[in-house]
């Protein structure tokens, strides 16, 4: 499955919504994601299944890369 994550890249500021960063991962489960991210430091802030039209919407969008962990 393919998981779009909602983060902010550093766990020692404030979250502020005008930071928030995504990225794209191939995984088994939202926890898996979590696993694959441990050790970026990320401050996840949620985490959501891209299938069906949701996914074919953002492979369009110019920044759609998926991350290799």
């Amino acid at each position: 499955m393919i998981y779009k994550v909602f983060y902010q890249p550093s766990f020692t500021e404030v979250p502020v919504r005008e930071k928030t960063e995504s990225i794209y991962l191939k995984a088994e489960s939202e926890e898996d994601v979590r696993k694959k991210l441990a050790n970026r430091k990320y401050n996840i802030e949620f985490i959501t299944v891209l299938e069906g039209e949701a996914l074919a919407y953002e492979q369009q969008n110019e920044n759609f890369k998926l991350e290799t962990v």
